[in-house]
């Protein structure tokens, strides 16, 4: 195993991920997303790619009012959250061993009148994707990181789309094969960059099946 050094800034990056839990305000809403790096790792954080998916769904990038929406490796659940503030039918979805914590971010941060447009799920990539039919919308933030997993998320997402579909993955692409997922997904759909935010390295591309008539 290689050892990897960290300057101070990285280091004090790293330390908010052991916070119990970190504050955010979306839709006229303050966010309180509890975090658990201790005993999840990554998928109990909020990552930077998250809350610039949350900026840019708050901004307007995409109209969710009455849509039905996906998220994928959901994490706390902060994008989820900020797709039903925003007038969206959302199913927020991760691994089985992840969904208690998932759940409670999502219970503890929508009012109770919003809480029947949201339902948590479990999803392993690749797998039972026959219980989960066809969305207006499909959102993952920081998901394309593992390379064995990326055939399986694109099959997840092939799935889960129609030619109507918009995709919207929010990510940094820290290593080639990063951009290697995203050639895969040039196969079947059309890929543009609509955001890149310079001050955490994060970029947002939309995607819609080739099939898709219309300009992106």
């Amino acid at each position: 195993m290689a050892l990897m050094l960290y300057d101070d800034t990285v280091l004090s990056g790293l330390k908010r991920f052991h916070n119990p839990s970190a504050a955010y305000t979306f839709a006229n809403h303050t966010i309180r997303i509890k975090q658990n790096w201790k005993d999840l790792g990554v998928a109990a954080v909020v990552w930077d790619a998250a809350v610039v998916l949350c900026m840019y769904l708050e901004a307007g990038g995409i109209n969710l009012q009455g849509r039905s929406v996906i998220e994928l490796g959901a994490g706390t659940g902060l994008v989820g959250i900020v797709a039903a503030l925003l007038g969206a039918e959302v199913t927020v979805t991760d691994r089985e061993v992840a969904l208690e914590f998932l759940k409670t971010n999502v219970h503890d941060n929508l009012p109770t009148d919003l809480l029947h447009k949201v339902s948590v799920k479990p999803l392993t990539w690749g797998k039972g994707l026959e219980n989960f039919s066809t969305f207006d919308v499909i959102v993952g933030a920081d998901i394309v990181y593992l390379e064995e997993t990326f055939q399986d998320l694109l099959k997840t997402i092939l799935h889960l789309s129609t030619e109507n579909t918009v995709i919207l993955l929010s990510c940094k692409l820290r290593y080639q094969r990063d951009n290697q997922f995203l050639d895969m997904m040039r196969q079947h759909f059309q890929v543009v960059q609509v955001l890149y935010d310079q001050n955490v390295d994060v970029h947002i591309f939309k995607a819609l099946k080739i099939c898709q008539r219309e300009e992106l």
